[in-house]
């Protein structure tokens, strides 16, 4: 099959990443800026592309730039943020219908590129300060959102385990910030905060889509003004994955839950950065990535003891997690069990039939990826964020040639940190 590749040309101190193809019938735009991960600018991060996509100059409501999406036919956008390793990153996107393939449109990607850069780069605001109807919302939305996680118990027993494993560290505040910070900020101090962003964290833009790169190059030119291009961007530091595990942290929640959730956190050593990561996603591909792999066969389908059972790894931390929803009495069983099977990996106990299995899942698994175009970008902004350049047919030839010592090796560097365990409210004796 062929690989989509990506053009990386200089805006100033923006990177600009484009990707021409014909496989897809709409075009594409992402941004990503970049910050450290830190306390007293998570929550500021998470409300401003809510804030944002709340209005522009041109578009000062809601209902006038949600029309302005229906004259675009029917384009979408989006804004959020998200954690990798001991970086928040603010991320934009937004689709658009190609004008090859309409009649009577032929300035849809010039006016695409226009109004997302309006988004991110010109919000209505006023007197040097966003719209305080717009921050007063976003923040009510905010808030009910980081209350709402206590809601859903599998992620919430997820940060749980985060925040208990990496306490002390950056990794353990929560994407969408403290809900105790909310209060604080208002329409002056985030706007300050947003220009402060805009002015020095690295941005990244990208396109995808059945375009020309040199007009596109020029139309980001044209509406991410020079001062923005000009702007000296300092990268944030990459995360340190070095962590040796003295002793095994035991924490546990009570919540009116009828499944228990059990969820374990592995310091791994090994980062996106390193030779060693693609035999680390075929660790995690046998250890719990699918539906053939150890723990699911082991804990879930011969021992019946977890209603799921799984693990996943944080690449940019070198984290692994372990995460199964449970009843209370099969508890100490479950972790017996699991503790057994990263003990059968250490052991290089792998199967011809589990190696092979693995690399066909995760190789299949990589490879739809070229068929979505967000998640084409995403693959290449983790090599842009990770400072590692690794191709998707690079990474699919190491994950072939990827053998049972290898994965040993890896094995040999897991060492448990964290059990987390969320139970039922104790009964009260009668």
């Amino acid at each position: 099959m062929s690989f989509a590749t990506f053009q990386t040309v200089s805006l100033g101190n923006i990177r600009l990443h484009i990707c021409p193809s014909d496989k897809f019938k709409t075009t594409t735009f992402s941004a990503f800026i970049t910050n450290s991960l830190q306390s007293d600018s998570v929550t500021k991060n998470a409300l401003l592309p809510n804030v944002l996509s709340r209005g522009t100059r041109s578009y000062p409501t809601t209902v006038a730039l949600r029309q302005k999406f229906n004259e675009l036919y029917g384009a979408g956008s989006f804004g959020d943020v998200f954690k990798r390793g001991e970086r928040q990153v603010i991320q934009f996107g937004m689709d658009l219908a190609n004008e090859t393939y309409l009649q009577d449109a032929p300035s849809l990607l010039e006016e695409g590129i226009r109004l997302f850069c309006e988004i991110i780069l010109d919000p209505f605001a006023e007197n040097n300060q966003f719209h305080p109807a717009f921050v007063e919302a976003e923040k009510k939305n905010l808030k009910q959102r980081i209350d709402s996680l206590q809601d859903d118990k599998i992620r919430y027993a997820a940060e749980r385990c985060v925040q208990t494993m990496c306490e002390g560290e950056p990794y353990s505040l929560y994407t969408y910030g403290n809900a105790e910070d909310i209060a604080a900020i208002d329409a002056k101090s985030l706007y300050d905060h947003y220009h402060e962003i805009l002015d020095r964290s690295p941005i990244d833009l990208y396109c995808v889509g059945d375009v020309d790169s040199e007009e596109v190059k020029t139309l980001f030119a044209k509406y991410f003004d020079d001062k923005m291009q000009k702007a000296t961007r300092a990268e944030v530091p990459f995360a340190t994955v070095s962590h040796h595990v003295d002793k095994v942290k035991m924490a546990v929640d009570r919540l009116d839950v009828n499944q228990g959730k059990l969820n374990m956190g592995c310091r791994t050593q090994i980062s996106i950065r390193d030779e060693a990561y693609p035999a680390l996603l075929m660790y995690n591909g046998i250890l719990g990535g699918f539906a053939h792999s150890k723990l699911f066969m082991n804990v879930r389908e011969k021992e019946s003891l977890a209603y799921y059972c799984s693990s996943s790894i944080e690449s940019h931390k070198g984290l692994l997690f372990i995460q199964s929803g449970i009843e209370e009495k099969n508890l100490e069983r479950a972790i017996e069990i699991i503790k057994e099977q990263l003990t059968v990996m250490k052991n290089g106990e792998i199967t011809d039939r589990e190696l092979e299995q693995t690399k066909a899942t995760l190789s299949n698994q990589l490879r739809e990826g070229q068929d979505r175009a967000f998640e084409l970008i995403g693959f290449h902004f983790q090599s842009v964020l990770s400072g590692k350049s690794r191709t998707l047919e690079e990474l699919l030839q190491k994950i072939d040639a990827i053998t049972k010592e290898d994965i040993k090796k890896v094995a040999e560097q897991v060492e448990l940190d964290t059990i987390y365990s969320l139970r039922g409210k104790e009964r009260e004796k009668q």
